[in-house]
C-alpha cells in the first residue's frame, strides 16, 4: 500500500453543509453549543455557516448571530460559505478567518444548484476573491460534481483543471474537489487528486467526501495514498445535495477520524469527544439515527467475556 503524509487535516462542515438540509429548525443557541462543542475536539477548520440569502437557505439565515458569538480556540480556522459580494460584507463583518467558495464543473448542477451558468459563477467568484485578497481574507474554492454528476455522467478532467487553475491563479489559497453526488471511486480519486497536486502544488487540495454509494471511506484513503492531507467530514454523517437522487451525507467524522487513527495518521481530533457529540445529534436535528461507530464503538472497545466460558 502507498503510504500517505502521517498527518492530516479534518475540516468539520457539519453546522453548514449538514445543518442546512435538516427539516428541523436548529436554534441560534443550539448552533453556537455545536461550535463550540466541535471546537474543543482538535479540527483544523470549523465551516460554521453560510452567507447565503436567508431566502434561499432559511436554516442558516442566523450565519451572523452564530459567527459572532462562537467561543474561538486559538489555532481553529473559522470559515463560512460565501456565494456572493453582499455575502462576502456580511461574512467579513462577521469576522469569519476564511472563505469558502463554491461553484459545479458540471453546467446543469450548476444551474440546478446555484440558479446560474457556469460563467455567471466563474465570473462572481473571481471578484469575491478579488475582494478578498484586498483585505487579507484568504479564500478556498469547491468545485462540485468534478467526480460525476447525475444529469451530465462524466466530467471531464481537463475542464477540472482549467477552474482550479483558473481559481489559483487569481488568488485562491485552495481548492476542494466535491464528490458532491456521491460517485467518486478510489482509482479516480487518486488519479485526480494527482493531476491537481502536480499542477498546483502552491494550492492547498481538500478533499470532500460522500457516502451515497458506500465508497467514502475507500475514497479517502485513495486520497490520501495520493498525497491529499485535508479532508471535509460531517459530524454523523450529516448533509447531503438535494440534486442527488438517493443521497446520503457527507463522510462521517468520527468514521474518518477512527479509520486513519487505527492506520497511524494523526488526526489530531479526539475521537471520545467527538462521539460524545455525535451522540447528542438526533435530538439537534430532532430525528432518529444511530451512526455505526456510534453504536459499535472504536475497534478496541473491549467487553467482558461471556460468563459461560471457562478459562
Amino acid at each position: 500500500m502507498k503510504r500517505g503524509a502521517e498527518q492530516i487535516e479534518i475540516n468539520e462542515v457539519a453546522p453548514r453543509d449538514g445543518l442546512q438540509i435538516e427539516a428541523a429548525q436548529v436554534t441560534t443557541d443550539a448552533k453556537v453549543d455545536f461550535v463550540d462543542a466541535l471546537s474543543a475536539c482538535g479540527f483544523a477548520r470549523i465551516e460554521v455557516s453560510s452567507f447565503t440569502s436567508p431566502k434561499a437557505i432559511p436554516a442558516l439565515a442566523d450565519a451572523e448571530a452564530v459567527m459572532q458569538r462562537i467561543v474561538r480556540v486559538p489555532g481553529v480556522i473559522y470559515t463560512a460559505l460565501v456565494p456572493n459580494l453582499r455575502g462576502l460584507q456580511r461574512a467579513l463583518e462577521s469576522g469569519v478567518d476564511e472563505l469558502n467558495l463554491v461553484m459545479s464543473v458540471s453546467e446543469t448542477h450548476n444551474r440546478a444548484n446555484l440558479r446560474m451558468s457556469r460563467e455567471a459563477s466563474q465570473a462572481q467568484l473571481l471578484a469575491i476573491i478579488e475582494q478578498a485578497n484586498k483585505v487579507g481574507v484568504p479564500c478556498n474554492v469547491s468545485l462540485s460534481t468534478v467526480f460525476g454528476c447525475p444529469f451530465e455522467g462524466d466530467i471531464a478532467v481537463d475542464e477540472v483543471m482549467r477552474l482550479a487553475s483558473t481559481f489559483v491563479d487569481a488568488g485562491a489559497r485552495g481548492i476542494t474537489l466535491c464528490d458532491t453526488t456521491g460517485m467518486a471511486y478510489p482509482n479516480q480519486v487518486a488519479s485526480l487528486c494527482e493531476e491537481v497536486l502536480h499542477a498546483l502544488p502552491q494550492a492547498g487540495l481538500t478533499i470532500h467526501l460522500h457516502n451515497t454509494r458506500g465508497m467514502a471511506l475507500a475514497n479517502a484513503v485513495a486520497a490520501w495514498q495520493s498525497g491529499v492531507t485535508r479532508f471535509d467530514a460531517a459530524a454523523g454523517g450529516l448533509g447531503g445535495c438535494p440534486y442527488a437522487p438517493g443521497a446520503s451525507g457527507n463522510v462521517n467524522t468520527e468514521e474518518l477520524v477512527h479509520m486513519f487513527e487505527c492506520m497511524g495518521v494523526a488526526t489530531g481530533v479526539s475521537l471520545d469527544r467527538l462521539l460524545a457529540i455525535v451522540s447528542t445529534l438526533p435530538q439537534l436535528v430532532q430525528r432518529d439515527f444511530t451512526p455505526v461507530l456510534l453504536a459499535a464503538g472504536p475497534r478496541l472497545k473491549l467487553h467482558p467475556a461471556p460468563a459461560e466460558i471457562a478459562f
